[in-house]
C-alpha cells in the first residue's frame, strides 16, 4: 500500500491529478467518527500531520487518515 503522504504529495504536485476530485475521511477523537473533508481544505502536508483551512487551523495526524476517494471511489484505504 502507497503511504498516506506519498498520496497526498502526489494528489497535490502531480500535474494530471485534480485536487479538486479527492475526498478525505479521517478519524475524529474527540467526536468518535469518521469526518469527510475536501482535499482542498488541505492547506499543507508537514511532518506526519495535515493542516487544514478552517477558522482555526487544525492539524490532523497523516494516521487518523482512513479513506481517501478519487470521484466516489476509494483509491487509499487503511483498515
Amino acid at each position: 500500500m502507497t503511504p498516506i503522504q506519498h498520496l497526498l504529495n502526489k494528489i497535490k504536485w502531480d500535474k494530471r491529478e485534480n485536487p479538486n476530485d479527492y475526498t478525505i475521511f479521517y478519524h475524529d477523537r474527540i467526536l468518535n467518527k469518521l469526518i469527510t473533508i475536501p482535499y482542498a481544505n488541505i492547506k499543507k502536508i508537514e511532518g506526519s500531520f495535515m493542516i487544514l483551512n478552517n477558522e482555526e487551523e487544525s492539524n490532523i495526524p497523516l494516521h487518523r487518515i482512513k479513506k481517501v476517494t478519487k470521484n466516489n471511489v476509494v483509491v487509499w484505504e487503511r483498515k
